[in-house]
Parts: C-alpha cells; structure tokens; sequence
C-alpha cells in the first residue's frame, strides 16, 4: 500500500470525523479499507509462513494455516 493511498485513508477519516462524508467519499472510504485490510492480511500471511515454532525438546515445527470449517 502506497503513501499516498494511506494519507487519503487518514485525511477521509479526519473529515468523517470533522464534517462528514458525501456518498461519494464514503463509498471510496469504504474501498480504500478494503484495499488496506487486504495488504495488511497478505503481509502477516507472509510473515507467518516464515515462521517455526520449536517444542520443549528443540524439535523446530512450521506454523499451519488453521483449517476453517464451513456450516
């Protein structure tokens, strides 16, 4: 995610805040979130795919993505 895309984020959250949004500012609030929730899982999804954890007895073992279960 780019500079830019995150001082648009802050400056719509600030006038939310302020004065309020038009529908227009909302809708493209609402899609920059979507962006930045989605860059922010990728990167911990890369990190964690670096990541071992070791046992009591040195044993080094990957972290698995947990397995969802659909009702």
């Amino acid at each position: 995610m780019t500079q830019e895309l995150l001082k648009r984020i802050n400056f719509l959250a600030k006038k939310s805040r302020e004065e309020g949004l038009t529908e227009e500012e909302k809708a493209e609030q609402a899609d920059l979130r979507a962006q930045y929730i989605k860059s922010f899982r990728q990167g911990l999804e890369n990190t964690l795919s670096n990541v071992y954890i070791m046992d009591t007895k040195g044993n080094k073992k990957k972290v698995q993505k947990k397995k969802t279960i659909k009702h």
